[in-house]
């Protein structure tokens, strides 16, 4: 197909709706920030093992990431995301049925496997057809439409949860992707690649990682290790257990918290579009931005019970608006994570960004996995408190990676 041609296939509407499965994504993979006392208890285990469990999901999703992206160069994105939201489709219908521990991670590996390309879709579909400068704007749309699944699994899934259980969530997810099936099928042109020669698995692996050690890249890979682990940790587990058992909240007041933290994810990717444009220096930004993020997250917790700004203020731990303006803030400022597509798009050559890009959500997934698994052992040792500071302490320690191994101009 030549480029023309190309560009008159990736329209709006397509890169849409290709975000449906992105926010499938988002909406599933944080049920368990407001609902993680009644799966413990009716899985028969503890919020530790709970964390442990849903690393999976990372992890599996890491790991099919390579093989994702070799689909979409060789059968395209439309053959591969209607593939995926096939298979995450099943896994939240897993998640609904599980009985125990092993079970649910069944559902966490294969919904972590389905969900491992509904990023990487619309953006690849975008990355092929537009400018620099009009991907630049996209990706921060896509990021931001995508947050959305984020807003269901706050309030509504709180109410959901109220006036049913916790596995109606993954019921209603099941739905989301029933219902994207048809709709990307007949709305997201086909867009295969031109036939190259076949290239083995090992060959592919070998080529991500000599991408991702290249001296523009590596600064990035590092730092995108802990950014979108500091969003799943907060935002996806461990925000409803501080809101609910630390805080003291009920599970649709804790929603309510989270929702506002979940519009402030959304509304973010736009306004890092904005400041971008406005002041440039996008390392600075992303450094800054996440460093900040830390603070505030130390913050929270330095409100909470025992907490040294508690202490000092002589109250036993700060009121829930503390936490509320903190996530606000936390959710608004982290989204500036977005910049590191477009520091990786306009690091390579055009025919070499689907795999760098591939590489750097690689690399967000990894150490989601890592770092989730980190926080459920820390957890183990000192709540809820201890599981956020890990987030805290790996923001700043990638950031200042980022910062030292960013190529000097």
């Amino acid at each position: 197909m030549s480029a023309p041609a190309r560009l008159a296939t990736v329209t709006p509407v397509a890169i849409l709706v290709l975000c449906l499965g992105h926010i499938f994504s988002n909406a599933v993979r944080t049920i368990p920030a407001v609902a993680v006392d009644v799966l413990t208890r009716d899985l028969g285990i503890s919020a530790e093992a709970l964390a442990q469990i849903t690393g999976a999901f990372p992890l599996a999703f890491a790991m099919v990431m390579i093989p994702v992206g070799i689909a979409l160069d060789r059968y395209g994105v439309k053959r591969v995301a209607l593939g995926l939201l096939t298979v995450a489709g099943c896994g939240a219908v897993l998640g609904a049925l599980a009985t125990g521990p092993w079970s649910m991670l069944a559902a966490q590996v294969v919904l972590g496997a389905g969900c491992s390309g509904m990023l990487m879709c619309p953006i690849t579909f975008a990355a092929r057809g537009l400018s620099t400068a009009r991907f630049a704007v996209w990706s921060g749309l896509i990021q931001a439409v995508g947050n959305t699944g984020m807003l269901l699994s706050a309030s509504p899934l709180a109410l959901l949860v109220e006036a049913v259980d916790w596995r109606a969530g993954f019921w209603a997810c099941s739905g989301i992707a029933l219902l994207a099936i048809p709709i990307v099928a007949l709305l997201v042109p086909s867009d295969r690649p031109a036939a190259t020669a076949p290239r083995s698995l090992a060959t592919d692996v070998r080529e991500v990682a000599r991408m991702a050690a290249q001296p523009a890249l590596r600064g990035v890979m590092v730092f995108t290790f802990a950014s979108f682990a500091a969003v799943l940790g907060l935002r996806g587990l461990w925000g409803g257990p501080w809101l609910m058992d630390v805080k003291g909240l009920d599970r649709v007041a804790a929603g309510n918290v989270l929702l506002a933290c979940t519009v402030a994810l959304t509304a973010g990717p736009l306004l890092a579009g904005l400041v971008l444009r406005r002041i440039g220096r996008a390392p600075a930004l992303l450094a800054g931005s996440h460093l900040a993020c830390a603070g505030m997250i130390l913050l929270l917790v330095a409100g909470g019970p025992g907490g040294w700004i508690s202490e000092a203020m002589g109250l036993p731990m700060l009121p829930v608006s503390w936490d509320l303006a903190l996530l606000v803030l936390f959710g608004l400022v982290i989204s500036f994570q977005v910049l590191a597509f477009s520091i990786v798009r306009s690091a390579v050559p055009p025919d070499q960004a689907g795999r760098a890009l591939s590489a750097a959500n690689l690399f967000f997934f990894a150490g989601a996995a890592v770092l989730q698994g980190a926080s459920g052992a820390m957890a183990g040792w000192g709540g809820p408190a201890a599981a956020l500071s890990t987030f805290a302490v790996a923001l700043v320690i990638c950031s200042l990676g980022f910062l030292a191994l960013r190529p000097r101009r």
